[in-house]
Formats: structure tokens, C-alpha cells, sequence
């Protein structure tokens, strides 16, 4: 049988959180809706963050307002604290993606709290979805291979909140690569350093091309046993808090690498580019995606 591999797209958040261009929810709602034609399931959506920091996030609740639940499709709404939580509980959304960073020095320019805060606040979070109910929690794990303000980031600093995230009743927890400095072999070694801490939960990858090493750091970790990759449609993204960070690797230069080794992805390639085009002429540039440029192979007749 075919192994898959899920795709979680993140332009719509991840994506557009670092664009000069401010699109209005409609173009977002527009934006989601073709990228769930292509064939993606779960998407992060919105972001529960202050829009005075990230005004490109503002709009959330209207934006989930628009996407009626659909069967087998999850809309993500990133969350960083419990007001985010509140917000996104309120909104509706399929999933909380709360985010812990790996550093103090990260966590307290992004997020305005230390490691320990986050993580306290991550168990908090978590206590009251068992206590009251709510979507299903993942966690990701930014800068987990590198911050721009604390430097290297060691495995035991990982392995650490992977640990306390293990702990808690959440489905999910991810290695973010915010500003794109791993490299593969450094993936490997920590893909299997937080397996043996995560028990049973499903662990997942989130990489930034910055310094090209994007799409050689997700061969990595499919190597390493994930089948869970963050892919941003056109390669749009960045981090606003982070100096220099580029954009996500492109959803579908990663699709044509993974199909073409024999996975599937249930991802319509030709749409994904499409889409990334769309989305490119929305915020006045266009899609850095090798696809974009060169197209899939073997080439579709005409």
C-alpha cells in the first residue's frame, strides 16, 4: 500500500502573518476555500493573537464565522495563551494549535512570557479542555532548532517540553524550524531524541527554507518516521519576530518531492500552484515556489 503523508497547510496563518500586504478576512475566506480544493484537510486558519502586533491576523472570529464545519476537515486556529484559548473556543475552530517556544529569549519577544510561563500556561490550557471540553490540542515547539536572539538550541531544551507536552492530554506535538537553520542530519537526531519522550502522541515537522535546507530537512524527517509536514502554499511566510525570517517551505514543491517518491498526499498539485499564484497577485508578489517556475514532471498534455 501507498504510504501518506498529511499535509497541514499554514499560508492562510503562517503564510501571510509576515506580508506587508494586509488582506481583508474575505480574501482569506477566499484564500482557505481553494486551498481546501486542492485537496487539504486540516488548515491553519487564523491566529488568536493581538491584532495590534500582528494586525495581519485581525478578523479571526469572522473569518472562522465563514467556514462552516465540514466533515473530515480541520480549520486550526493558533493560540498562544488562555485568552487565545477563550477566543478560539468562542470561535468554533476544529483545533487549538498552542504554541511553546524553545527559549526565553524568543518567548518574551513573540509571546511576552518565558519558557515556564508557556509551558504552565500550555498544562493550563489543557487542564480546562479535559475539565470543560473543546477542540483537540496540538503543540508546536518553535525555534526548536535555532532562535535569532538566544542562538543554538540544544536537544535537551527540546526534549524538555516535549516532555512536559507528552504529559498532557493533547494529540499532537511539532518541531518548528521558525527562521530555517536546521540541517538534516540535526533533524534526524532530534526527530528521535523527542520519540523517545513523546510516548503515543503523533509527532509533526514545521520548516522554513531561509538557507534552502527546507525541503532536505522534511526528506529527513520522513526518514526519521513523521508523516505530519507544515507546508505553506506559494512558500509564503515568515516570522514578524523573528529578524529575517523567510518564508515556509512551498506546499507544492513539498507534494512533487513526496509523490514522486511514491507517497501520497491527496494534494492536486496543479491547484496547489494555481492557488499559489492567486494569493501571489492578492499581495503584489509573486509565489518563490520552484513549481511555480517549472511545473511538475512529466509535463501534462495540453
Amino acid at each position: 500500500m501507498t504510504q501518506k503523508i498529511e499535509i497541514v497547510e499554514v499560508g492562510p496563518r503562517d503564510g501571510l502573518q509576515n506580508e506587508k500586504a494586509i488582506l481583508e478576512p474575505a480574501d482569506r475566506l477566499d484564500f482557505i476555500r481553494r486551498l481546501e480544493a486542492c485537496g487539504v484537510r486540516r488548515i491553519e486558519a487564523v491566529s488568536f493573537v493581538n491584532p495590534k502586533r500582528v494586525p495581519q491576523m485581525a478578523g479571526a472570529e469572522a473569518i472562522m464565522a465563514g467556514l462552516p464545519h465540514a466533515d473530515g476537515r480541520s480549520r486550526i486556529g493558533l493560540v498562544l495563551n488562555e485568552r487565545g484559548w477563550d477566543r478560539a473556543l468562542a470561535a468554533g475552530v476544529d483545533e487549538a494549535n498552542v504554541v511553546v517556544c524553545a527559549t526565553d529569549g524568543f518567548g518574551i519577544r513573540n509571546q511576552g512570557a518565558s519558557v515556564a510561563e508557556q509551558v504552565a500556561a500550555m498544562a493550563a490550557i489543557a487542564g480546562r479542555r479535559a475539565a470543560e471540553g473543546g477542540p483537540p490540542i496540538s503543540v508546536t515547539i518553535s525555534v526548536a532548532f535555532g532562535c535569532p536572539f538566544d542562538g543554538e538550541v540544544s536537544e535537551d531544551q527540546v526534549v524538555a517540553i516535549v516532555r512536559e507536552a507528552a504529559a498532557l492530554p493533547v494529540a499532537e506535538i511539532a518541531l518548528a524550524d521558525t527562521i530555517g537553520v536546521a540541517d538534516p542530519w540535526t533533524v534526524r537526531r532530534r526527530v528521535e531524541a523527542a520519540a523517545r519522550v513523546a510516548g503515543d502522541k503523533r509527532l509533526r515537522l514545521h520548516f522554513h527554507d531561509t538557507r534552502g535546507t527546507g525541503l532536505a530537512n522534511a526528506y529527513a524527517g520522513v526518514e526519521a518516521g513523521v508523516r505530519v509536514l507544515d507546508a505553506s502554499c506559494g512558500g509564503l511566510g515568515g516570522c514578524p519576530f523573528a529578524p529575517n525570517a523567510t518564508g515556509n517551505i512551498a506546499t507544492e514543491d513539498l507534494v512533487y518531492m513526496l509523490e514522486r517518491a511514491g507517497f501520497e498526499t491527496g494534494v492536486d498539485l496543479e491547484a496547489m500552484v494555481e492557488a499559489g499564484r492567486w494569493i501571489g497577485e492578492k499581495i503584489g508578489k509573486p509565489p518563490i515556489s520552484s513549481l511555480s517556475k517549472a511545473g511538475g514532471f512529466p509535463a501534462k498534455a495540453v
